[in-house]
């Protein structure tokens, strides 16, 4: 397996169908390029954060740091439903990259 690379900074985004979320990795390395790992499992590497922040927003998601309680709402769950995935490493961290939520109350 392979040594991580440094980075300067990590971000979340995700994207929502219904009570399905699905995550996005947003890493900026020291260098100012960008690498977004995806639900499939794909790095994606950009030539710099601001592209790499398009394409996201492109496909539809949003920062989740950026998320306030009415803007998870309007998406039909609550941020105390959701946290980011965690694993020890990516190959772990792929099934997790697509979360079903329960049924609403």
């Amino acid at each position: 397996m392979n040594a991580p690379v440094p980075h300067a900074r990590e971000e979340w985004w995700l994207a929502s169908l219904g009570r399905t979320v699905v995550w996005a990795r947003l890493r900026v390395r020291e260098a100012g390029t960008a690498e977004v790992f995806d639900s499939d499992g794909n790095t994606l590497v950009y030539d710099s954060e601001d592209t790499a922040r398009s394409m996201l927003m492109d496909a539809d998601f949003v920062a989740y740091d950026g998320l306030d309680e009415s803007d998870a709402l309007e998406r039909g769950f609550s941020l105390a439903e959701l946290a980011p995935p965690v694993a020890e490493h990516d190959d772990a961290l792929r099934p997790r990259m697509v979360q079903a939520l329960g049924a609403r109350a």
